[in-house]
């Protein structure tokens, strides 16, 4: 179990903390550990190399830093990164160009009527930005409804077309009574449609019970049967339960020719994991309950623990200032976390107000 920032601050005085804060920005800077003798050449505490080995020797002996294999230098470790993010890193204002470039670029989206070009473009601008892998997890939830229907198929099955506000559109199939008309389907369809406009599915569904006998008397059994069940099947197949939206832009940014081939393997599965939708309901619960930013180095979240990735996170709203989904990016621990962070944060902004504005 980490420590807390406060236990290591309380053992390390000022000179120690200098010194491991410049370790630690020559790693982020470089991602190579450094040995006393270049480390008290950058320090203007005028130490030598043996008093600032002493130094070393006491910061590795709390864990905040080791030697990766053979080399006579020293990096901060993985709590050694998380106790520097915690206690001394020093986070400034978006750059205005970026600030610039985030809101016309994902602005770009917004009258596309797309969710997911929006999103999708948000993943591609933290990709650039940050030279990682730009990531979005979006929950599946009820869309919106402008517009649905019905269509046959066969028999026994139709497709409901459901537009949503947004723009989006899905396909799903339905099962039909047994001996529904060509008829009784376009009245069933004519019904629908007028029910949900400006709702959800489950909103629709709420409002067909609450005026089930007044609003169902113009309809005939068969007719009514596929409103009713129709709405069901469609309102439960889209609950909080379901996969969420994953986008991942930049990948090729974390995987490169110099990897070994244990890196690479590493990779590619965090990828497929992603893909696979594992563990991002439980990320996604996690945003929820987080207020702004989040950073995991590591091991500390199960799902980027393999690759040994950094991960930053925002949580965005919708229109009712609800979270909806996370986005970030996906880097090596020695990520420029100054700079990302503050990105990160005020994409989140961004896209939550124009989510807002969709409304």
């Amino acid at each position: 179990m980490s420590r807390a920032p406060e236990d290591f601050l309380a053992v390390l005085n000022a000179r120690s903390q200098d010194i491991f804060k410049k370790i630690v920005e020559r790693y982020l800077e470089t991602g190579a550990p450094i040995g006393s003798r270049d480390l008290s050449r950058l320090l203007s505490l005028g130490l030598s190399p043996a008093s600032v080995r002493n130094v070393m020797a006491d910061l590795e002996d709390l864990g905040l830093i080791a030697a990766p294999h053979t080399s006579a230098g020293r990096a901060p470790t993985q709590e050694g990164l998380r106790f520097f993010v915690d206690a001394m890193l020093e986070i400034g204002a978006v750059d205005e160009r970026e600030r610039t470039a985030i809101t016309q670029q994902i602005g770009g989206q917004e009258h596309t009527g797309k969710l997911e070009d929006l999103l999708s473009e948000a993943s591609q601008l933290l990709s650039g930005l940050s030279h990682g892998a730009g990531l979005v997890i979006a929950t599946k939830a009820d869309i919106v409804l402008k517009h649905i229907e019905f269509v046959r198929l066969d028999a026994a099955t139709a497709m409901a077309v459901l537009v949503g506000e947004d723009g989006s559109v899905e396909n799903r199939v339905v099962p039909l009574p047994p001996g529904l008309t060509s008829s009784a389907l376009t009245q069933a369809s004519n019904y629908v449609a007028h029910l949900v406009v400006g709702r959800t599915l489950s909103e629709a569904r709420e409002a067909l019970r609450a005026k089930r006998d007044e609003q169902l008397a113009e309809l005939d059994e068969l007719t009514r049967k596929l409103v009713e069940a129709g709405l069901a099947t469609l309102s439960n197949g889209n609950d909080r339960a379901a996969p969420p939206t994953v986008i991942v832009r930049g990948r090729a940014n974390l995987i490169n020719d110099a990897m070994a081939s244990e890196e690479l393997s590493r990779m590619r599965q965090l990828f497929d994991e992603l893909e696979s939708k594992d563990g991002l309901i439980e990320l996604l619960g996690d945003a929820e309950k987080a207020q702004g930013v989040r950073i995991f180095i590591g091991s500390e979240n199960k799902l980027f623990s393999l690759s040994g990735s950094s991960v930053i996170l925002s949580p965005y709203k919708d229109a009712n200032d609800k979270v909806v989904g996370v986005l970030g990016v996906i880097g090596p621990t020695r990520l420029n976390y100054a700079r990302i962070v503050p990105v990160v944060d005020y994409t989140a902004q961004v896209v939550s107000a124009m989510m807002a504005r969709k409304k």
